[in-house]
């Protein structure tokens, strides 16, 4: 039920209406096209009126995290919230919480990243009161009992063994260390196996007591509902809830000496190829114009290593580039599957294509890649759950909230010197680490091959 997942949603939407009157609520910010009401313990909830759907999609976010975890926590982020699901003293069996939303056709489920753990549900509109109450009492009373830690632990090692016997998840996981070497970026999400399995009770309850706060919590709910309803019953059902103090996350070392392989022997067919770059920060001014050349790079199947690596020369079936920020840097990375043989003769094609984006873009790709990224923008925000998503991590992890229409504006403020800029800053060999999962003895090849 409980997967490892990474919401990088984007919002927009929609009224402003009064607030009434209420004892916990001091804050409404009526400046976007959303509503936000901070209760007297810290909690922020925020709503998007979405009247043109019956579905209603509910965000509980907290600010915990793989980031937040010591070496000998790791994974204590994500086991945390598999155990959320195990029973409340309301609801002592997980098929009492999983019930309450599947029983009215609704889905539930969780995800953890690095800078924040997720428990959403998507409703019918009749029903979302019943799923924002079962996700406050998970959040606020978690048995922890000792038997379902210690099974539950046996269920995320098998997660764990999973993503180690997925080739594709692998070149991740490894190109995860080699950027970010030696601190908690670099680590998997769910930690190690060794990691969990010494993880105690005392930790989790802990972890609890000091992440599980209300001013470490956003909720955010997205459809045709009104504000001061939500509001009210957050407010009726977690005002008892601490404010609290949780710990901060731990920064990022910018460590990187590359260029960096790393490689992963394994009997496949083909060699799963994975490159990054250390990008920029969601509140970098770059990271519009970084988006564009991502685009540009590989965004799409008019993008230029598309053309070049499939297109003209049949190295493989897919290549594509993405951008992912975080609080206080980010990443742009590459990824493709090739034949083995054919392997150093692709990564050379690659790195000639970043090369040549150091040099800038043209005017029509400047254009074609504003617009795709405008159309993607709008086309995401269709579904309620992407719009919750969305509003939650930018209040948890900004503290504000772009529009839509503010990130149109920055699209069509880009220039092509921002671009050119932005990529002879970001892409260099020095910030450039490769990770591979193939058959492959020799990765001198390769280390030859990143030199541009």
């Amino acid at each position: 039920m409980l997967l490892l997942s990474v919401n990088r949603a984007k919002h927009f939407l929609i009224s402003t209406m009064p607030l009434t009157q209420r004892s916990t609520a001091v804050e409404l910010d009526t400046s976007s096209a959303y509503q936000r009401t901070t209760l007297a313990n810290g909690i922020r909830v925020i709503t998007s009126s979405m009247t043109h759907t019956k579905a209603v999609s509910v965000v509980f976010l907290v600010g915990a995290g793989s980031r937040y975890e010591t070496d000998d926590e790791a994974g204590v982020s994500h086991l945390f919230e598999h155990m959320l699901f195990k029973g409340t003293p309301s609801r002592p069996r997980p098929r009492d919480i999983s019930g309450v939303v599947e029983s009215v056709g609704g889905t539930i489920n969780a995800f953890t990243d690095r800078e924040c753990t997720g428990y959403w549900c998507r409703m019918a509109l009749p029903h979302y009161r019943r799923g924002v109450e079962v996700l406050a009492d998970i959040i606020k009373s978690p048995l922890f009992r000792e038997p379902d830690i210690e099974q539950e632990k046996h269920v995320v090692l098998e997660e764990i063994r999973a993503t180690h016997d997925s080739p594709g998840a692998l070149a991740g996981m490894l190109l995860d260390s080699a950027l970010w070497p030696d601190q908690a970026l670099g680590r998997d999400i769910a930690g190690t196996i060794e990691s969990v399995e010494a993880i105690p009770r005392e930790v989790m309850i802990d972890y609890h007591r000091g992440q599980y706060v209300g001013c470490n919590i956003v909720v955010c709910v997205a459809g045709n509902i009104e504000h001061d309803e939500v509001v009210d019953q957050i407010d009726e059902l977690l005002s008892d809830l601490p404010s609290g103090k949780p710990r901060g996350m731990f920064p990022y070392d910018d460590n990187l000496v590359g260029p960096s392989v790393t490689g992963g022997r394994r009997d496949l067919e083909q060699l799963h190829m994975a490159l990054a770059f250390k990008g920029v920060g969601m509140n970098d001014s770059r990271r519009t114009a970084l988006r564009i050349m991502t685009v540009v790079l590989g965004g799409s199947m008019s993008s230029r290593l598309f053309e070049e690596v499939r297109e003209k020369r049949g190295l493989a079936y897919g290549i594509g580039s993405s951008m992912h920020s975080l609080t206080d840097c980010g990443v742009v990375d590459i990824h493709t599957g090739v034949e083995p043989p054919r392997a150093v003769e692709a990564l050379s094609v690659i790195v000639d294509e970043l090369a040549k984006i150091r040099d800038g873009i043209t005017d029509e790709e400047l254009s074609d890649a504003r617009e795709l990224a405008k159309g993607r923008l709008l086309l995401g925000m269709e579904e309620s759950r992407a719009v919750a998503n969305d509003l939650a991590a930018q209040e948890l992890l900004r503290g504000s909230v772009e529009t839509l229409d503010d990130r149109i504006k920055s699209l069509d403020a880009v220039t092509l010197e921002d671009v050119r800029m932005v990529a002879s800053n970001v892409v260099i060999p020095d910030k450039l680490a490769m990770s591979a999962v193939g058959p492959v003895r020799d990765w001198s090849e390769f280390e030859r091959a990143l030199d541009f």
